[in-house]
Order: C-alpha cells, then structure tokens, then sequence
C-alpha cells in the first residue's frame, strides 16, 4: 500500500517562534512513520521555518518577488527543516531522501503548476521514503511564489497512485461551528460554515484550502491530530474523511 503522508508545519515546529523545531512531537512523528510498514511519502509544511520569512517579504501562493534575498531566505529555511525532518527519519531507520520542488517545478502566468514526479516515484520504487515540503516555485510574470505542501499532495497522490493520503494537523480533524470533528466532508458545502483561516502566521490558506485541496482527490483523505497518526498509518482512518461524492 502507497500513502501519501502530510506533517503539517505547525505539527513538527513552534509555529510562533521563527525556525524552531518541536523535537518531541518530531520524534513522535518520526517514530509513527518508522513503525509502518507501508510504501511513504512524506510532504511537510513550513511552520515557523517558511511562513514567517514568506510573510516578511510579502509572498504567497498568489503574490511573487523578485528579491534573491527573500528567495534565499525562504527557500533556505525551507530546506533547513527538510534536514531536520530527514535527519529525525534517517535516524530511526527510514530510508529518507530530501526532494527540493524549488528545483524543479514551476507555474505558468496563469498560476497553473507543473511538478515532474518521476523522480518521486522512481525513488519510491527503489525502495527510498521521499521528504519534500512547501517551498517556492519559479512563477511566470511573479518571479517566485509559495508552492504549499497541500498543492504537492494534490499533484503527487495520482502520481504514485496513492491508496491513501493523510493529513496530520495540530487539531484533530476538521472541526463543525461547536469545536466538534465533522466525520465525513463530501463536498466544501459540508463544512463551509465552520471553515476560517490558520490562527498563526500562515500564507498557503489554512484549514479550508487543505480541504478543497484534498477534494480534488480520487484517494480517501484524512484529517487528524498528532495522537492519530499511529493509527492512520496501521490503516484507521481518524479525525475527518475527505472524499468527494462523484
């Protein structure tokens, strides 16, 4: 079985202190995915290492710069977790390798991405775990923009033809208007209501992107908190179902 595996940022880092890892919940992390004994990809987000450098130079998904300071900055702090988080699962015997989008993927002026993803699944072939994240993405007419970790599981699921995708956040599913996890989402209109931005610093969309994201999918998506990664990838699906109704 193939799963498609998103660490939200704010999981493994100190969302509000720039560039600061949490080593425990990391080390549980790392754990939880040394433990399975399926085929993984694994795609984090930013945290407190890419967010808050995007949101100094005023980049996001939409809005580009051409200041090599602010791409240095950002991309740099980008692959600087990667290391930790590769480190963390090298660690534990996981064969994890560091893919960097920001070397190869790219938008057109009209905001439409290409990833080439052959060389993620050649390295999930031969047996590796690829670790990529959010990072930036040359941008036609934008000089360079955010790529989010949600737009890479889009584009990687079908491409290693993913049996499951899952998405650990800091909240342990997606939450109705009361606090409680919604069960099932079939359409945004589900959750439309209860659906608001990240509290902290976030420039890729927070909770209501991920799900429009993850709609797009044909694989089943779950939505989850920490505590339920174990049981996610020993094959439970925890927090929120994300699968639209075709």
């Amino acid at each position: 079985m193939t799963v498609v595996l998103k660490l939200g940022g704010s999981v493994v880092t100190e969302k509000e202190t720039p560039e600061t890892v949490d080593d425990e919940a990391l080390a549980a992390a790392a754990d939880a995915v040394a433990a399975s004994d399926h085929d993984v990809v694994v795609i984090h987000g930013g945290g407190s290492f890419g967010h808050h450098h995007a949101a100094e130079y005023g980049v996001s998904t939409t809005e580009g710069t051409h200041d090599v300071a602010g791409v240095q900055a950002i991309h740099g702090a980008m692959t600087r977790l990667n290391s930790r988080i590769v480190t963390a699962l090298t660690e534990r015997g996981v064969p994890a390798v560091p893919v960097h989008p920001f070397s190869a993927a790219d938008r057109g002026a009209d905001g439409t991405l290409t990833l080439p993803t052959g060389q993620v699944r050649t390295l999930l072939s031969e047996g590796f775990v690829p670790v990529l994240h959010g990072d930036l993405v040359a941008h036609a007419g934008e000089g360079a923009t955010v790529l989010s970790g949600d737009e890479l599981v889009v584009e990687l699921a079908p491409a290693v033809d993913a049996d499951r995708v899952g998405v650990c956040s800091t909240v342990p599913g997606v939450l109705d208007e009361d606090g409680a996890v919604i069960d099932r989402i079939e359409a945004f209109e589900d959750a439309a209501a209860a659906l608001g931005g990240s509290d902290a610093t976030d420039v890729s969309g927070g909770m209501a992107a991920k799900v429009r994201a993850l709609l797009e999918l044909e694989s089943p998506a779950s939505v989850f908190g920490p505590d339920a990664l174990s049981a996610f990838l020993d094959g439970d699906a925890p927090g929120t179902t994300i699968e639209a109704d075709r």
